[in-house]
This record gives structure tokens, C-alpha cells and sequence, in this order.
């Protein structure tokens, strides 16, 4: 099922399945701590949905999270929800919503990238989706000689992570619009549903000898170059053009 449904199709389903038992368990009066329990399991049950592990802890914690936040949510006035909205939809975008969402790049996990793919003094390489400037931070310790760029959608995001990484050129840019013929490296820390999409762009656009590197997530078709052990267990996928397809 988890295949059939974009995310976050699978935790809406699941927390909506979980306050429906609620609901239906508190009109019959039963009590509190079945109410509580029986929910909370099915929560439990349906993380399995998620495709990874934090979009199971998140489906899991949805419905105790939800029901403890509501115990707050009558001293709010109602304009507050509204500004909440606001501050979201400017933070992350409609438009894009099928990309991921802020997953900062952790600190020290591109360590020995450098090693495993050198690159050029002045390289261009670009963080596709690039937040807060968490991941063009990690780059930057690897190559402090190349021509960082970061494109984010999002204005707010955009604006604090040119401020935070100022020897970048940060531009508020769609990725997908964005023409990366002229790059050496494109770095990703996407969802796996845009692995394909991020593929066939870079197919297109990356020249021969170009990198794609994504972080945790595999593009299943491809064959990837190498695997980069991160020193923090995760796994970079580097792929080099012209691509290889993976074996049937």
C-alpha cells in the first residue's frame, strides 16, 4: 500500500483511522485507557505504511501527539491557526510539496566525499533543494575550492540559508526548472519518490563525467558508480555520466 500512495497519503490515513476509532470508542463510553490504547496500537499498526523509518515514527506518533496538542487547543484563539498556515505555506510552498520536506543534511555525514570523487578547484556544484544551507555546509568541508550554489523554493528558507552560507551563491529557484548542463555535481537529499524524476533530469542535462549524488535514497534504476559509507551509517549514492542501467 505504501507503494500506491504518495506520501504523506499513508500518515493522513493512518492518523484519520486512528481518531475515527477515538471518536467511535469514546461514543460507546468505553474506558479511557481502551480509548487511549486502541488507537494508539492501530497507530503503531499502520506505521508499517511508511517507507522509511521516520515516516513510521511519524505515522506511529501522529494520533498521541495530535490528542495531547489538542488539549491546548481551545486557549488558542482561532486567528492562530490561520497565521500557522501562513507561516507554512510561506516556509514550504504548495508547488512544492511533491519534494521533500526540511531533512537538514546531519553534520560530518559527506565526511571523505572529496576522497571518493575529486573534483576541480572551482567545480560547479549544486545543492538541489538545499533548505537551511545544512548540506552546502557539509560540501563546503569537502570542497572549499568549488563554486557552491543552493536553489530553494522557498523564500524564507531561501533568504536564512544565503545568510548562513554567504561564500554560496543561494538563489530562490525551482530545482526542477533549474539547467544543470554546466555542473560537475548536483547533490540531492530528496524523497525516494523523486529519485526517478531527479534521474531523468540529470540524464538530460548532466554532462559526461558529471556527478549525481544522493544521500540515503537510491535511484532503483540506475546503476550507481559507487556507495560512500557515511560516518554515520547512511549511505551516499554517487552516479556518474553517462549512465548505467541497473540489472533487470
Amino acid at each position: 500500500m505504501s507503494r500506491r500512495l504518495n506520501w504523506p497519503l499513508p500518515a493522513l490515513l493512518a492518523w484519520a483511522g486512528a481518531w475515527t476509532l477515538y471518536a467511535g470508542l469514546g461514543a460507546l463510553g468505553v474506558a479511557t485507557w481502551v480509548a487511549l490504547a486502541l488507537p494508539g496500537a492501530l497507530g503503531l499498526g499502520l506505521a508499517a505504511l511508511g517507507a522509511t523509518r521516520w515516516r513510521r515514527a511519524l505515522i506511529a506518533a501522529g494520533f498521541p501527539i495530535s490528542l495531547a496538542a489538542s488539549a491546548f487547543a481551545g486557549m488558542l484563539p482561532s486567528w492562530a491557526w490561520l497565521l500557522a498556515l501562513g507561516v507554512l505555506a510561506l516556509l514550504y510552498p504548495l508547488r512544492s510539496w511533491r519534494d521533500a520536506p526540511l531533512f537538514p543534511t546531519p553534520r560530518g555525514a559527506l565526511q571523505g566525499l572529496a576522497a571518493a570523487v575529486p573534483l576541480r578547484p572551482l567545480a560547479r556544484v549544486i545543492d538541489a533543494g538545499c533548505g537551511l544551507g545544512d548540506g552546502l555546509r557539509e560540501l563546503h568541508r569537502e570542497y572549499p575550492r568549488a563554486s557552491l550554489e543552493g536553489h530553494e523554493w522557498s523564500w524564507p528558507l531561501a533568504w536564512a540559508c544565503a545568510w548562513r552560507c554567504r561564500w554560496a551563491s543561494v538563489r530562490r529557484r525551482d530545482l526542477w526548472a533549474a539547467d544543470w548542463s554546466a555542473c560537475d555535481m548536483v547533490y540531492l537529499f530528496q524523497r525516494p519518490e523523486s529519485m526517478a524524476r531527479a534521474a531523468a533530469k540529470a540524464a538530460r542535462e548532466l554532462r559526461r563525467g558529471a556527478w549525481l549524488a544522493s544521500l540515503e535514497f537510491p535511484v532503483p534504476a540506475l546503476r550507481p558508480h559507487t556507495v560512500h559509507a557515511c560516518p554515520d551509517g547512511r549511505s551516499l549514492w554517487l552516479y556518474r555520466a553517462p549512465f548505467s542501467r541497473a540489472a533487470e
